[in-house]
């Protein structure tokens, strides 16, 4: 189990930019972040562009018409839990 944290973004489109720059300030090398419902609008953010890896439903995903970059990894319901389970500290910023 991870000692990083997972970080789950599930504000509203308006929201989500500042959210970001709120978890822009607390993000530690090692964390992992999940967006979530009308967060993945926001996937063209500075804050976004400079994680290795950036976690969303697949369901989420049709919200965008752009193609994915290779940074973003694409979860089924299954694997979002599995993702959970291996970290001891989950917060959901909205």
């Amino acid at each position: 189990m991870s000692n990083h944290t997972l970080y789950l973004i599930q504000s509203n489109y308006a929201a989500t930019a500042q959210t970001l720059e709120q978890l822009a300030q607390i993000y530690t090398l090692g964390d992992q972040v999940v967006l979530m419902g009308e967060a993945v609008l926001q996937l063209e953010h500075s804050f976004l562009q400079n994680l290795p890896k950036i976690y969303m439903l697949e369901n989420d995903a049709e919200l965008l018409t752009q193609p994915l970059s290779v940074q973003v990894k694409l979860l089924d319901f299954a694997d979002f839990a599995d993702l959970c389970l291996g970290f001891n500290r989950c917060i959901s910023m909205k």
